[in-house]
């Protein structure tokens, strides 16, 4: 894996659980099969269906605004530093392609809530150096520790993780 190749769902993951990163980084797809992952498609699917989706190539956005402003719909009820990491993840990948991101928007329907997420040097940083911990994680030879069993609630790596 190449720094390019790197995409807001490794990112997110990197925040979440690493060991679901290193999983994920070698083909291991099983969100398909969770009922949480699919409540989440069907919220996507369902909030603001008048915006088109971006497609960078590794990262695949929501939505972009004629304000330069990148918007990511979560169904979740709040924002996590997953989510947040994501969103700067996509304005990093933006300006790499001539794109002058102002920041994120963070839609959260359920709750009815959004977060506005400023894009500026410290957060190009950030996210420069998500990619390189990315690769780290996915270049290991043996996966990471699992995460305590309470933390892996609705993961759809659970059963991958935890049966022996």
């Amino acid at each position: 894996m190449q720094e390019a190749d790197v995409g807001g769902v490794h990112v997110k993951y990197l925040y979440h659980c690493r060991r679901q990163l290193w999983l994920y980084a070698r083909g291991v797809r099983p969100e398909h099969l969770n009922a949480t992952v699919q409540l989440g498609e069907a919220v996507h699917d369902t909030s603001y269906q008048r915006s088109s989706p971006v497609d960078l190539g590794a990262a695949k956005l929501d939505h972009v605004d004629g304000h330069q402003w990148v918007h990511e719909i979560k169904s979740s009820s709040r924002a996590t530093r997953a989510d947040e990491a994501q969103a700067i993840h996509y304005c990093y990948r933006l300006h790499e392609v001539g794109v002058p991101a102002e920041g994120a928007i963070l839609h959260y329907p359920r709750t009815r809530r959004t977060k506005r997420i400023h894009y500026g040097a410290a957060e190009a940083t950030r996210a420069q150096s998500d990619i390189k911990e990315v690769l780290a994680v996915v270049a290991a030879a043996s996966s990471p520790s699992r995460l305590a069993h309470s933390a892996c609630r609705g993961c759809s790596f659970l059963d991958y993780c935890w049966s022996d």
